[in-house]
């Protein structure tokens, strides 16, 4: 309000702009419910998978054989003086349980779980075959070099196209195959102690008493 050239108060010129602003700020209010709605799914889904139990999280190739996927070897990686080969769907399939880890230098988790694969072969003298996704050569080798080398193969997936056949959700995951190159078991996530002791070694056993398996 103004006074005007009697000295009496009148409407100001700014009173259309007043108004127009509070429906600027609605305006501005509706355009941003898209955006918190896919802030809040994509906070469930965070949720579920880390603070809730990742192994919940659904696999539909249990029970199926595995992806047909052929992975090129590590270039440069050598163990005892001989290179070390990467590997196919074909050798998931010849009479022995296998595990199949995909794993990456950058993956912090697959640091914690990497003592723990090298555990799981020397306590069951079963083959792990590692997949490297989207990883640096070098890089790969030198995690290896660092922490030691669990894998029978180790194949490469550099483009990720590997790991969605698979339907691999993040790194680390693991799967069990039996010896009809089935798959018998997912972990999502990296090993624990806890479930080296109460769920892969179980499923191991169990896979080996239904003669899914060759004996040792």
């Amino acid at each position: 309000m103004a006074l005007d050239p009697h000295g009496t108060i009148g409407p100001t010129t700014a009173a259309p702009a007043a108004t127009a602003a509070p429906a600027a700020k609605r305006k501005a209010g509706w355009a941003m419910v898209p955006v918190l709605l896919f802030l809040a799914l994509s906070g469930l889904f965070l949720f579920a998978l880390f603070a809730g139990d990742p192994q919940k999280l659904p696999s539909a190739l249990i029970g199926k054989p595995v992806p047909q996927t052929e992975f090129a070897p590590l270039e440069g990686l050598v163990e005892g003086g001989k290179p070390v080969p990467g590997f196919s769907s074909a050798d998931l399939a010849k009479g022995q349980l296998a595990i199949v880890n995909f794993w990456a230098s950058w993956c912090v988790p697959c640091v914690q779980e990497h003592p723990l694969l090298i555990d799981i072969g020397k306590r069951t003298g079963i083959p792990v075959f590692g997949v490297n996704y989207k990883d640096a050569p070098d890089a790969a080798r030198r995690f290896i070099g660092r922490y030691g080398n669990p894998y029978t193969a180790v194949g490469v997936d550099p483009q990720g196209r590997g790991a969605i056949e698979w339907g691999v959700y993040g790194m680390p995951e693991s799967f069990l195959v039996d010896g009809q190159g089935r798959i018998l078991y997912k972990h999502v996530g990296p090993f624990s102690r806890e479930s080296l002791e109460k769920q892969i070694l179980p499923a191991i056993e169990r896979a080996r008493a239904t003669g899914t398996a060759a004996p040792r």
